[in-house]
């Protein structure tokens, strides 16, 4: 690996604060409490998403305050921003949820316009739910200014009598009670049960997936994600990021110093190999677009063949995000992955190599087993796996994670939205051997890339989770398992082939030859088709729909 980058780091707030003509600045300065000293000393933005409208982003605001100390002891002065969040616990399975992705863009370009508005020398933002995560990152590969991340934390697990619950077991309740088989004051005591406190949810889904993904390229401080979000301890770390970030801005190390091609190929291992969300695709790839980082889709198909699953992670699995910090954490996979040499060096904002960062990590215990070595993997590949075809020729994502089922036929469920297969899944229309179609769900034509995890967790409800596919443009949440594919492109508002599927078309999903077809003549339907209308045709959705890029491409927002 070659000598750490370095640059020479300079005051961009001197072109707010320093000179005779920015007294009329420094003025609105000393309004807020700063005195000449402060004003002397770097102004350094502390972002975060709090929010009390749910327990994902609840603890932030502590957190934020606890990093300004580091801050300041630092020799920095801190300037606080709040932006927004969305949180998909709550929005799923609503129109709300047409928000969530378009959320992360909107997160991403308020952190670049309040820092870079102020002409701030540094920059942490603190994140909670989903979308909060990947956007921090983007903002500050976009920015390029002396930052890092730092995530408030997963959630503890609920507990039922000997069960140990996450919010997928109450969307999953859902459908056992649609099925006759939880009667309500079952389904009330499941959803009483399922969240205690702050943090975002508990299984390796998007959340936890995306801040081991801070963590492998190198944003996050080893450790420091892990620590769970009503542990004590967090405290400490916040202010540990704030110290960090000072020595940041001394030493001149910024996000695309650290955001190197083998840092992305780090983070989708770690994601393979713990089953994680197929949303880290997504985010990745819009990543790696804001720090100019060579990344497709196919990257993705090459990590998952190689890294097998070795965290033993709901939801598929046994754990929750807890109980892996407890036996490691971030580190205890990327120990076992670097011993089987399936990771690379590269640079992280500690300013030292993750290798040595993995050396210096504390040693699980001899006992736990929610991290497996290679050698005793628990599946011999990653949690997905890229498809082709002609329903896909830009590429879609089986995931794998749960019963691991690779191949799948049957015929074709229409429906032109999540509301419609959901009705249909509760009336008991959907059966054994069905594929259900969800169409119209893209990033442009939801718009907003919905997660069917309403959808899906009810099939798993009512016991047709192996038995039944299902297809989407949409998107899947982390909490999601079974048979499905998602991330379909191009989408069926962009005359992707799922626009054409009719009902009882035989669809072929392959995950050993990686294709993705229905048996049918697409191309004479074609001529046919005729677009929908815009689902929404005013504000951020509408202006989101015509500028959103296809999912194979992260869908990002691009103004060409």
């Amino acid at each position: 690996m070659s000598q750490r980058p370095q640059q020479t780091a300079r005051l961009r707030s001197d072109a707010i604060k320093s000179g005779p003509d920015r007294a009329p600045a420094r003025a609105m300065l000393r309004a807020t409490g700063l005195d000449d000293a402060a004003l002397a000393r770097p102004l350094v933005a502390i972002v975060h998403t709090w929010s009390d409208v749910s327990p994902c982003n609840l603890n932030l605001r502590k957190l934020a305050s606890a990093a300004a100390d580091g801050v300041r002891a630092a020799g920095g002065t801190p300037v606080e921003f709040n932006t927004i969040a969305v949180t998909d616990g709550i929005a799923m399975g609503t129109p709300g949820m047409r928000a969530s992705l378009v959320s992360r863009e909107v997160i991403a370009d308020s952190i670049e316009l309040a820092v870079q508005g102020h002409c701030l020398d540094a920059a942490l933002v603190l994140c909670g739910c989903d979308k909060t995560i990947p956007a921090a990152a983007m903002a500050l590969a976009r920015m390029n200014v002396p930052g890092l991340a730092l995530y408030g934390g997963s959630i503890a697990h609920g507990i039922l009598g000997r069960r140990h619950l996450t919010v997928q077991d109450v969307f999953e309740a859902v459908g056992a009670h649609g099925a006759g088989k939880l009667d309500d004051a079952g389904l009330r005591e499941v959803e009483t049960h399922a969240c205690p406190g702050a943090g975002a949810c508990g299984g390796q889904f998007t959340a936890n997936t995306m801040a081991m993904v801070l963590t492998a390229l190198g944003l996050s401080l080893p450790g420091a994600n892990d620590v769970p979000a009503t542990d004590a301890a967090k405290i400490d770390v916040a202010r540990r990021c704030g110290e960090r970030l000072m020595e940041l801005l001394r030493e001149g190390l910024v996000p695309r110093s650290v955001l190197t091609p083998a840092a992305f190929r780090n983070a989708a291992r770690m994601v393979s190999a713990t089953a994680g969300s197929t949303n880290a695709v997504l985010h990745l790839l819009a990543i790696a677009h804001e720090a100019d980082v060579p990344l497709a889709l196919e990257d993705f198909e090459d990590a998952s063949r190689a890294t097998p699953v070795i965290a033993d992670l709901k939801p598929a699995g046994r754990y929750t995000a807890v109980e892996l910090s407890a036996a490691g954490g971030t580190m205890a996979v990327a120990r076992e992955l670097h011993s089987a040499g399936l990771l690379e060096d590269s640079w992280t904002v500690t300013g030292r190599s993750l290798f040595a960062e993995i050396a210096d990590a504390p040693k699980p215990q001899a006992d736990q087993d929610v991290v497996r070595p290679v050698s005793r993997a628990l599946k011999p590949r990653g949690g997905f796996t890229i498809l082709y075809g002609n329903l896909a020729p830009e590429g879609c994502i089986l995931k794998l994670a749960g019963e691991g089922r690779t191949f799948f036929e049957g015929p074709a469920r229409v429906f032109e939205d999540e509301a419609g297969a959901f009705a249909a899944v509760q009336a008991g229309e959907i059966h054994e051997g069905d594929v259900v179609v969800i169409r119209n769900e893209g990033p442009a034509g939801g718009p907003g890339m919905r997660e069917m995890l309403a959808v899906t967790a009810a099939l798993v409800g009512r016991g047709l989770g192996g038995t039944v596919a299902l297809i989407t443009d949409g998107r899947f949440s982390g909490a999601t398992h079974g048979v499905m594919v998602g991330h379909m492109a191009p989408e069926a508002a962009r005359g992707g082939p799922i626009a054409l599927l009719a009902e009882g078309d035989w669809i072929r999903i392959d995950g050993e030859t990686r294709r993705i077809d229905a048996l049918a003549d697409l191309d004479v339907r074609r001529v046919a088709w005729v677009a929908r209308p815009a689902v929404v045709r005013r504000g951020v959705l509408a202006k989101y729909s015509r500028m959103v890029g296809s999912a194979a491409r992260g869908a990002i927002t691009e103004s060409d």
